[in-house]
């Protein structure tokens, strides 16, 4: 710990192995936790070793409902721009002199939870993406993911592939994202003039080999891919390589919420880059009615590699 710095909740985070959000439960014994004693342990003893006290986290807990503010970030993941948003939500938030707590994975926005955090309020990304329903918050077509979806497939359209194959997970987690993916694909596709089809990558290389010799079969006229994220262009960029498929020469590859590795994969990817510090930001921002301001910045954009 560098001299005059403060230890934080992510430094106790990282030396007990476990999220800032397990911390955030252990050290303010919050009722109702279904974390092992062993970990509960592990992170008092990790807090005791770094001399942290949960300052802020532990005075929005007494305070109830005025400095806590609760995020349902559900199955997002903590990568990529799910990382990212987190970050700039966290940081926006103490600045004003609040708390963030995240919850993964079962919906937090129940009874035992909120009765004993008292947050001012609950961001629940779950609903907003992983409800099946068309998400109505999130900025649409305007600065949302439908807008990200078309900004991926104008950059394909823009280098003359009409016919295109949309990437999707194997994965039932993400389904419904998947599926609104899929209609935010089929409607910005139309003005495009591209032909869009879908193909169902599964993590394992082999199989998604399968996959692509089914595609060239039954759709010769495809020549690229726009990928679900980047995970899934890197299984599309092996499974071609595996087929012997050259990329770009065959098949043009795009990626999408660009992560740390689309720059060292061989060929490097093309990725869409979305600002979601900012976003998290100006979600912090909203959340505590304040003003969120004007965009200074492009919100998402093409970064243009190898693959296309």
């Amino acid at each position: 710990m560098g001299a005059g710095r403060r230890t934080t909740i992510r430094d106790v985070a990282s030396a007990a192995g476990v999220s800032p959000a397990t911390v955030s439960l252990v050290l303010n014994d919050v009722p109702g936790q279904r974390i092992p004693p062993s970990t509960r342990e592990r992170v008092r003893a990790a807090a005791a070793a770094l001399d942290y006290t949960p300052h802020r986290i532990a005075r929005a807990l007494r305070e109830g409902s005025s400095r806590l503010v609760l995020l349902d970030a559900g199955p997002l993941r903590t990568r990529g721009s799910g990382a990212s948003f987190i970050a700039g939500l966290d940081d926006e938030l103490r600045q004003q002199g609040h708390a963030l707590l995240v919850a993964y994975g079962e919906p937090a926005a129940d009874a035992d939870l909120l009765a004993a955090v008292a947050p001012r309020t609950v961001m629940n990304l779950t609903q907003l993406y992983f409800s099946g329903d068309e998400p109505h918050g999130d900025g649409g077509w305007v600065d949302g993911l439908a807008a990200h979806a078309a900004t991926q497939l104008a950059h394909l359209a823009e280098r003359g592939h009409e016919r295109v194959a949309l990437a999707l997970p194997d994965d039932p987690q993400l389904a419904p994202l998947a599926a609104l993916r899929r209609r935010h694909a089929a409607i910005a596709s139309e003005p495009l003039g591209i032909r869009l089809v879908e193909l169902t990558v599964p993590r394992d290389v082999p199989a998604a080999s399968g996959r692509l010799r089914q595609l060239e079969r039954k759709e010769p006229g495809v020549t690229a891919i726009a990928a679900f994220d980047d995970d899934t262009a890197f299984v599309v960029l092996a499974a071609a390589a595996r087929e012997g498929i050259a990329v770009p020469g065959a098949l043009a590859v795009i990626g999408f919420d660009e992560g740390e590795h689309a720059a060292l994969w061989s060929p490097a990817l093309t990725s869409l880059r979305i600002d979601a510090e900012a976003f998290g930001r100006r979600a912090a921002r909203r959340a505590l009615h304040l003003d969120p301001g004007p965009w200074a910045h492009p919100r998402s954009e093409v970064v243009a590699r190898e693959t296309t």
